[in-house]
């Protein structure tokens, strides 16, 4: 079995939002990522995906949980030593190319900064050869170190910014919606360099998106949330074939497809989340319905789901 690499219990992330009103965008949730693996989430917009990935990795810090990186708690470090060494441990690739990159500083200086916090050159020299050959390792080259941002197509800036995440030589990679704001036609090439890179370094990614078709490719595993909540969790090809939960299973239809006669007659599934009618008795939670599937169900409904596989 794959060794556990990240485990997070009980995760919640709330807002105040003016004096009165909280919001829940992280409520409660619970899952594990293992070594070497990458773990899809997805959801529509707003449902607590980023929120997930800022607060695993401590750009927030989270109002109630735990996060443990190979058995430790990552928010109960409280020294700077114990942070930067947690923090050249597990890196963020942001969801915009544009904004993530200081538009000051020249390609050199923004890839060499985790270099240069973790000293991990011994002068000058081994500084700017490491960033050379982080550039081609993503596929750029030296003569791009002396640019600016503002002289890189969408493409090429994201490519700056996986190399900035590589350059401290992490273990776990957060990719924020990494494409989401690039060309269909260019999202593909960075999608295929994070495999690449996966498989060349040992790297563990958690993949935030809302492109379904480009997460089933990339993810071992995919987990999908709704309103702050994380409602299945199962093998990728599993979760596409058998989609459990209502909102999955609405999700998935809404998928197009290159097929003019499917399209025709394609029947788009719509969640009603109040066709539940939860009560306390229900004991909602997480319940593994077949081997590593998960769904939040009740009682009733999970009895109902084992029933159902069992008949297939």
């Amino acid at each position: 079995m794959a060794e556990k690499l990240l485990e997070i219990k009980n995760l919640k992330q709330h807002f105040n939002v003016g004096k009165s009103n909280e919001v829940k965008a992280v409520d409660d949730i619970s899952f594990d990522i293992y070594k070497g693996e990458t773990l899809g989430l997805v959801g529509e917009s707003g449902c607590g995906k980023s929120t997930t990935g800022r607060s695993i990795i401590r750009l927030y810090d989270a109002t109630s949980g735990d996060v443990f990186y190979e058995g430790e708690n990552v928010h109960g470090k409280k020294s700077k030593k114990d942070l930067k060494k947690f923090n050249r441990k597990m890196q963020m690739i942001f969801q915009d190319p544009y904004a993530s990159l200081n538009p000051r500083m020249k390609v050199m200086d923004i890839i060499a900064e985790g270099i240069d916090i973790h000293g991990l050159a011994k002068n000058g020299a081994e500084r700017k050869q490491m960033v050379f050959e982080l550039l081609e390792t993503v596929g750029l080259n030296k003569e791009h170190a002396n640019r600016y941002p503002h002289e890189f197509s969408g493409g090429q800036r994201q490519r700056l910014g996986i190399a900035r995440a590589l350059a401290v030589d992490p273990d776990f990679i957060i990719a924020d919606e990494p494409i989401s704001a690039l060309d269909v036609s260019i999202q593909a090439q960075v999608v295929n360099l994070l495999k690449e890179l996966q498989e060349k370094k040992g790297l563990t990614y958690l993949f935030i998106a809302h492109d379904l078709s480009m997460v089933k490719y990339i993810s071992d595993r995919i987990g999908v949330m709704y309103f702050g909540k994380l409602v299945e969790l199962a093998p990728a090809e599993d979760l596409y074939k058998n989609p459990m939960h209502p909102y999955t299973q609405s999700l998935l239809s809404a998928i197009p497809l290159p097929d003019p006669n499917y399209e025709r007659n394609r029947v788009r599934k719509s969640y009603d989340p109040a066709s539940h009618n939860y009560t306390e008795k229900d004991d909602v939670q997480m319940r593994e319905i077949t081997p590593g599937h998960f769904v939040q169900c009740s009682t009733s409904e999970f009895e109902a789901l084992k029933a159902s596989v069992a008949v297939r």
